[in-house]
């Protein structure tokens, strides 16, 4: 899975949410009622056509997950950070469709995706993810303990955020 910016016409938020209601559908679900809600936040977003800060992850065929990512200066940080917040996900996932181990798969390919743009296209050498639920938190809890060769100098949750620094050697040099 990839994390993509949702620019092309196959990732717009329409083009996400008819997905999303087709899924949602084949359980029974009423779409109009079960999107209230999260998804209003991008239907909000994305009124005035793209959002540059509007990610998507991506398998190629489906969308999995969407969220706002944003590259700013926070007065704790010396340097820009990488924040990922607003996280909504196919209903796949919230209606049992996929299994527990599949949403885990999912969670932790959108962070990857995130710690990816940190090296490339958007680079900052500190990430503040904001998870779904505090629960989510236990897939991410082999990253906690530092081992030679991390990615990250320091990595903590607390409640429904994960905060990491990247270690010196992979931040990328802006360009």
């Amino acid at each position: 899975m990839r994390l993509l910016p949702m620019k092309e016409p196959d990732r717009s938020w329409r083009s996400i949410k008819g997905q999303w209601k087709k899924d949602a559908e084949s359980v029974g679900e009423d779409f109009s009622t079960f999107s209230t809600g999260s998804y209003s936040a991008y239907d909000a977003l994305t009124r005035d056509g793209d959002n540059p800060n509007l990610y998507c992850l991506s398998d190629g065929e489906r969308i999995h997950a969407a969220c706002q990512v944003s590259r700013l200066m926070m007065s704790k940080f010396p340097n820009p950070i990488l924040r990922a917040r607003f996280i909504v996900v196919s209903p796949v996932y919230e209606l049992g469709i996929a299994d527990t181990s599949q949403y885990a798969q999912m969670i932790v390919a959108l962070f990857s995706g995130i710690v990816w743009l940190s090296r490339d296209t958007m680079s900052a050498g500190h990430i503040r993810f904001f998870l779904k639920s505090p629960g989510d938190a236990q897939y991410f809890a082999a990253l906690r303990a530092s081992a030679p060769g991390s990615l990250f100098s320091e990595f903590t949750t607390g409640g429904a955020l994960i905060e990491c620094s990247l270690t010196e050697a992979v931040v990328a040099e802006p360009a």
